[in-house]
């Protein structure tokens, strides 16, 4: 892109202001910053003017789940059924790790977050060896895709490299990034977080699979025969990955995504819930939920929004292609954004000062015609670390592991 072609694009969406120092900057910056300007999509940009627009739901109706009992009675066929689809190449894994252990007091990728107190303990290692339990239980390596951001990739490639994959058979282990958008204030205004270069933000779990098109990776995907794709979540360092009795259960069930949920431990838990929305499965996060939902009841009488989901889901790979070309939904989101003020300094602000543009995963849940919502024991598969201390943090999942008998 020219200088001409950038200055262009950025008048058309008011974003004038990020060519305020290009004339102090390098030619190979000059260069990088009309690339980001060339990649970025600032058509979204004007949406933060009608953000409650966007967050309008359908009509919410219950979603049973699939409960202990019944998962216990069949858990032999169940497992049966997965170990199968292992064993024949056809389940793969998608580890989200795009984010940053900065919550956490760490610069470094979340993954890389040591959890040990008298050893080290990485959070990666805590997930690889989850997944090792299925390798050796089906007797077959399964491929894992790992989605970095371009804050974190190099880092994270290194890092896992150097721990040689924590045992993982490395040619099972592939590496794409997560695509970016910008990072605005709250009039829609692109910051800058240097001279030469756009804040930017990775674009929200929604954007795996697209990102792994991109990447190259469904063309592996089709040569390997992968029918389904099991996505997680970094941060939740007790749950377990390519479950065969998960898998099992999702293909018995003839249903083209499965979601790992949990029982609430309070009406107001932070965690979203599984639903129907206008019929099609669905998912109500948690500052959706109103008092009447909160509230309502099922046919036993047991509430009926009362499984919370842990970001565990496995995907039919052929469904995911019908999608592909579908846009999903914006959710605009408040942060903390760091950006250089009037005279060109960094500021770390400490509350939040504008907007992050993502796409979530729960949408492309609502895009698919039926979903199975498979309950797991909470203390054994959901250990989730968003803080350092307190409620779902470094603290809470230690003692989780510890009661589960990870030696810390």
């Amino acid at each position: 892109m020219t200088l001409s072609q950038a200055r262009e694009k950025l008048e058309k969406y008011g974003q004038e202001h990020v060519l305020k120092y290009y004339d102090e900057l390098s030619e190979d910056e000059k260069e990088a910053l009309l690339a980001q300007i060339d990649a970025t999509d600032m058509s979204i940009l004007e949406s933060c003017k009608h953000r409650e627009e966007l967050s309008k739901k359908g009509a919410i109706t219950p979603l049973a789940a699939m409960q202990l009992p019944e998962i216990e009675a069949n858990r032999e066929s169940f497992t049966a059924t997965g170990i199968e689809a292992i064993k024949n190449g056809k389940v793969g894994a998608v580890l989200l790790a795009g984010g940053m252990g900065t919550r956490l007091g760490s610069d470094n990728p979340k993954g890389m977050y040591n959890v040990g107190l008298t050893r080290e303990l990485y959070i990666f290692e805590c997930l690889i060896n989850n997944l090792l339990d299925v390798v050796h239980q089906a007797d077959a390596w399964i491929h894992l895709f790992v989605m970095t951001s371009d804050k974190n990739h190099e880092a994270t490639v290194n890092f896992l490299k150097e721990h040689e994959f924590f045992g993982y058979n490395a040619a099972y282990v592939h590496f794409f990034m997560q695509e970016m958008a910008a990072a605005t204030d709250y009039e829609g205004k692109i910051y800058l977080e240097e001279k030469g270069k756009l804040s930017t933000s990775p674009n929200g779990n929604g954007g795996w699979f697209i990102s792994m098109k991109n990447a190259g990776l469904l063309d592996l995907v089709a040569k390997e025969g992968i029918e389904w794709l099991n996505v997680f979540a970094v941060d939740n360092v007790l749950q377990r990955i390519a479950d065969p009795c998960f898998v099992g259960a999702t293909i018995q069930k003839n249903c083209v995504v499965g979601a790992k949920v949990v029982r609430k431990n309070a009406p107001d838990e932070k965690v979203g819930v599984m639903c129907l929305e206008d019929g099609r499965p669905s998912i109500v996060e948690y500052y959706e939920l109103t008092e009447e939902l909160m509230n309502a009841k099922d046919e036993n009488g047991d509430p009926a929004y009362y499984f919370g989901v842990i970001l565990n889901y496995l995907f039919s790979v052929p469904e995911l292609i019908k999608i592909l070309n579908n846009n999903l939904p914006l959710h605009i989101v408040e942060k903390k954004i760091p950006y250089l003020n009037e005279e060109g300094e960094l500021v770390k602000p400490e509350t939040p000062n504008g907007f992050k543009f993502e796409s979530l995963v729960l949408d492309m849940i609502h895009q698919m015609e039926s979903c199975l919502p498979f309950e797991v024991v909470r203390e054994k598969e959901f250990a989730p670390i968003k803080n350092k201390t307190g409620v779902d943090s470094v603290e809470s999942a230690r003692a989780l592991l510890q009661k589960n008998g990870v030696v810390l």
